[in-house]
């Protein structure tokens, strides 16, 4: 009943939403989207999961809405309080295997950008996620060959904690640091390449602690990402991207592309220390390119390259 209502209510306020869209777009006021993802598969449903039809479906609506860029250049637009085109990167949090079967391989093939967070000591060890040992459903991580591979492939890895931790529960600054800096460093070792990027798990307001946000910022990183939903728009500080969830169910997510102006309103606030306006300077890419270009260029004639089977 309550997706009857949802998919009324899009019937109705859909076209007042894409209006609106269009005009903060020609006053420069453009978003950028973020949705997260967990896992992407046909078997072992569960409330983190979506299906492979779906997740395409999500990629077929976006694909002449949404221009794909890289969350740096994200921040780069959120800095520069300007933008004319509606941004999408699509993240992942977790890391699991079945995700290399199929939607890396499809946003690989269709150059679309995708940061994949990952929580360092689960694919170090092999050790499947608590969440989904309570749901009497073990499922297998991904395996660091994966990442490199991901990684190889033009896919940005970020970090999604040492361990998949509450950070509601920690205060000192060491066991933050144990999470975030030390994970980081340790991820950098694994896949090869720079890690940027930071996604609290959970990520609700509780998580975002200004401890916690004081530790993303020690360890160097450029942001860190949110889940609770929010629109990344021009002149909003860069350091917080805000996420929303790539809701099975379409009309939500649907709901969220065609800009729906009342979550602006319900946003949580997350306070925290405005960061050094130079930590980009330094650790930005100069090669990022809007679309992802460079990664996908030599590419983009290929068949769908298959990421890595679990070892």
């Amino acid at each position: 009943m309550l997706r009857l209502l949802r998919q009324a209510r899009n019937a109705i306020c859909g076209p007042l939403h894409d209006a609106g869209l269009r005009r903060r777009v020609a006053g420069g006021g453009a978003p950028a989207l973020v949705p997260f993802y967990h896992r992407v598969a046909d078997h072992t449903s569960n409330p983190w999961t979506i299906s492979r039809k779906e997740f395409a479906r999500h990629l077929d609506y976006c694909r002449d809405r949404l221009t794909p860029a890289s969350l740096d250049v994200i921040q780069a637009t959120m800095e520069s309080g300007r933008n004319d085109r509606c941004l999408l990167n699509i993240t992942f949090d977790d890391g699991y295997a079945e995700n290399c079967d199929f939607a890396i391989p499809l946003l690989i093939e269709r150059h679309v950008c995708c940061t994949y967070f990952v929580t360092v000591n689960h694919i170090v060890h092999q050790r499947p996620f608590p969440h989904d040992q309570q749901n009497g459903a073990p499922l297998a991580v991904n395996t660091v060959r994966q990442l490199r591979e991901m990684a190889d492939h033009g896919v940005q890895i970020g970090l999604h904690a040492r361990d998949h931790v509450d950070f509601a529960t920690l205060t000192a600054p060491d066991q933050i640091d144990q999470q975030i800096r030390q994970g980081k460093d340790e991820l950098e070792q694994l896949i090869g390449h720079p890690v940027r990027h930071f996604a609290f798990p959970f990520g609700m307001p509780a998580q975002l602690t200004r401890a916690a946000i004081a530790g993303v910022r020690r360890a160097g990183l450029a942001s860190f990402c949110s889940a609770f939903g929010g629109y990344n728009l021009p002149g909003r500080d860069a350091f917080h991207l805000r996420r929303f969830h790539g809701d099975p169910e379409f009309s939500r997510f649907q709901n969220w592309v065609r800009f729906d102006p009342r979550k602006l309103r319900r946003e949580p606030p997350v306070p925290y220390d405005t960061p050094d306006p130079t930590r980009r300077s330094s650790g930005a890419p100069e090669c990022d390119r809007l679309a992802c270009e460079a990664s996908a260029t030599n590419a983009a004639e290929s068949d769908r390259p298959h990421v890595g089977a679990p070892q």
